[in-house]
């Protein structure tokens, strides 16, 4: 495979760590179509309401909108549609005992390109921050950028 085939992508959910506390953090691959990877090299990925959900015993991710290909024809595929997460049958059954604990979710993090080509999803069991601990995220975000600035 040659080097210009593969690009690189790395796309980070960033409203994921302001709004929920990273319990624990996983890697599975994901079950597209032939369009739906071509999107992704171009970096067309919005997290902006996405979840991951267990549905017949299989981990989907749901409301990750990749945009149709712009090459692609009628066989384009859906935006919105369900996607089907890879993850080791002990990862599956560990999420699902977390899962029972109340205030938990799964929330996607990032998405990349391994170093095969493949699309890969970083997943989180999170637990949701309340108002108080996100004006402190704010609050270390502005001390650390007043400092980098050199202002202290």
């Amino acid at each position: 495979m040659s080097e210009k085939l593969v690009k690189k992508v790395d796309i980070k959910n960033r409203r994921a760590s302001f709004e929920y506390f990273f319990v624990e953090e996983f890697t599975a691959g994901l079950s597209l179509t032939g369009t739906e990877i071509k999107s992704i090299r171009q970096g067309k990925v919005n997290f902006q309401d996405a979840y991951c959900l267990f549905m017949d015993n299989e981990l989907y991710v749901r409301s990750l909108h990749i945009s149709p290909y712009t090459e692609g024809t009628h066989y384009n595929h859906d935006p919105m549609r369900d996607r089907k997460l890879l993850i080791t049958k002990r990862e599956r059954k560990r999420l699902t005992e977390n899962l029972k604990d109340q205030g938990l979710t799964i929330v996607p993090v990032r998405l990349f390109t391994s170093e095969r080509g493949f699309a890969k999803l970083h997943i989180a069991l999170a637990k949701g921050k309340k108002l108080y601990d996100k004006r402190e995220t704010i609050k270390e975000r502005d001390v650390k950028r007043e400092t980098d600035r050199g202002g202290y």
